[in-house]
């Protein structure tokens, strides 16, 4: 029964000045050294993972770190590198035969962070204080829970209003807080927990300093403290070529950069770079406040262009051209997840495309290289929303090779407010990427159109997808929830309401002196940055 990890993930941070701390609240400069600078030392390293984690509280309760990887506050289950749920602390499930009663044996003498014994009451306390603030916890939905109680102190069981197949997901997602030293305000930058990581100092808008657990149930870290720092990229970069860091993010444009005693490191992904193709015809409708809202496009409403463009696009040569030749080419959400639907095509089939777009009366009667029908040229908008350079970067790659085709694509940047008012009616680079299929739901439910931030942004609609949606969600086993997901996507991918360019990898510099322990890590969802602390607690010195 065991599923596939809902993610997404938020984790970590955002330094603004040019100095950290020690751990004992001294400041600790960073400077530029000689290459050639010494190991990390044996007490910790310091770490340039991105900078999210400032931007929100870190307690579970409110949907902190909720996509599998908590460092501080573990799970009842946890995803393992094979893309499969295993136990944390649970060692046991079991689900009734209606599929409304999940039952789940503890994991016996684990201690919280404080000392404190964890028992079948934190479970309770934890996912009650969720349900009773719901609307605190957008990442962790409870709506289906009816009840959890304690059976004894290391049994638990949960009973659901109605079947609900992601439930399993949902325990993957929450990390359980002490129902006795619960502080809602402390734990937003203190969390206690059962992880292998305490917080001993947290900085706004600076840094987090982490150190390793000892009481950690399955062994204390081998890494003792882990500092984490923001700054912007070229601050990262900068700081690592002087030997100041000891793993750093980085685009794929720097990964052919050589930077002293450390290595480029990439991470397989299931994080996909694709464009919403609308498939409504311009008009206008009604949002559910009643605010008229521009929709649709004429141009990619053809189904006909929309294919043409999946199979005509060079995939491959886009990658090279945006991102350094780092990606691999994704004709589907998805290929290496349990739920996923493998069936792929050959892309780059420019003269087959063309022939489509011919025969549905796309022709370039001007000579002009851009094709019309009905003095409409094939030309449409695709906005790069925020300030995402390799959004941008991958939006003109596109762009360039579409112009093979005679389709004219025009490149914008916006920003994501901007974004709520363009993506029904133009073409967005998004980045998705999770464990949970639930993310299909998001995607292509009609009835979520107009009424989601991101949901259905194409305006998407197939009766038959609708009922499959709702067929998965209500499967009472787990191979028919994921047959039905399978066939939501084989359905979709029939009708091309999203151009999927790229699966990205994510890439990282990496002191030669650690071992991130590859064979631990498992693969990266949407989000560059945190999610390589996944197996933080395996890390070691080489």
């Amino acid at each position: 029964m065991k599923k596939k990890l809902a993610l997404v993930l938020s984790v970590l941070l955002m330094l603004t000045v040019t100095a950290c701390s020690s751990g004992d609240g001294k400041p600790v400069e960073i400077t530029p050294s000689q290459e050639g600078a010494a190991p990390p030392p044996a007490d910790g390293i310091v770490a340039y993972v991105g900078g999210t984690i400032f931007e929100s509280s870190l307690d579970p309760i409110k949907g902190a770190m909720s996509y599998g990887y908590s460092f501080t506050n573990c799970a009842l289950l946890r995803v393992n590198p094979d893309s499969n749920y295993e136990g944390d602390m649970a060692t046991d499930w079991s689900i009734s035969e209606d599929s409304l009663v999940y039952t789940y044996k503890l994991r016996e003498n684990v201690k919280f962070s404080d000392g404190s014994d964890f028992t079948a009451d934190d479970v309770v306390f934890t996912y009650t204080t969720v349900k009773e603030n719901q609307a605190h916890n957008e990442n962790v939905d409870l709506t289906k829970l009816a009840s959890v109680k304690a059976l004894n102190d290391y049994t638990v069981e949960f009973t659901l209003s109605e079947p609900y197949s992601p439930f399993l997901d949902t325990t993957a997602c929450l990390g359980i807080v002490p129902s006795d030293s619960y502080d809602s305000k402390k734990f937003d930058q203190y969390p206690i927990g059962t992880g292998a990581w305490i917080v001993t100092q947290y900085d706004a808008n600076q840094q987090i300093i982490v150190k390793a657990n000892e009481n950690y149930y399955a062994g204390a870290p081998a890494i003792k403290k882990v500092t984490f720092v923001s700054m912007n990229s070229e601050a990262a970069f900068s700081n690592a070529k002087s030997g100041q860091l000891d793993i750093v993010m980085i685009g794929p444009n720097y990964t052919s950069e050589k930077v002293a005693h450390m290595t480029a490191e990439r991470f397989e992904t299931m994080d996909i770079r694709m464009v919403n193709l609308p498939v409504l015809k311009e008009q206008t409708m009604k949002n559910p406040d009643g605010k008229d809202i521009k929709v649709g496009n004429n141009v990619t409403s053809d189904i006909n262009v929309r294919k043409a463009l999946a199979i005509g696009i060079d995939r491959q040569t886009i990658i090279n051209h945006a991102f350094n030749g780092i990606g691999k080419p994704a004709v589907s959400f998805t290929a290496n997840l349990q739920w996923a639907n493998t069936d792929t095509y050959q892309d780059n089939r420019a003269e087959e495309a063309a022939a489509l777009l011919q025969d549905a009366g796309w022709v370039d009667t001007d000579g002009d290289g851009i094709r019309e029908k009905n003095g409409l040229k094939c030309e449409f908008n695709v906005y790069a929303p925020g300030s995402d350079n390799e959004r941008f970067l991958l939006a003109n790659a596109v762009a360039e090779d579409a112009l093979r085709l005679g389709i004219k694509i025009n490149v914008k940047t916006a920003s994501w407010d901007e974004v709520a008012n363009l993506q029904s009616h133009s073409g967005i680079v998004w980045g998705w990427g999770q464990y949970s299929p639930t993310v299909l739901n998001s995607l292509f439910n009609s009835q979520l159109f107009l009424k989601g931030a991101y949901d259905n942004v194409s305006g998407y609609a197939n009766p038959q997808v609708d009922a499959d949606i709702e067929k998965a969600f209500t499967s009472t086993t787990h191979d028919s929830a994921i047959a039905a997901w399978k066939a939501v996507q084989a359905t979709v991918n029939q009708d091309y309401p999203y151009l999927y360019i790229v699966n990205i990898e994510h890439c990282y510099l990496v002191k030669d002196s650690l071992n991130l322990s590859l064979d631990t890590q498992i693969a990266h969802p949407h989000g560059h940055g945190s999610p390589i602390i996944c197996n933080m607690k395996d890390w070691q010195y080489k």
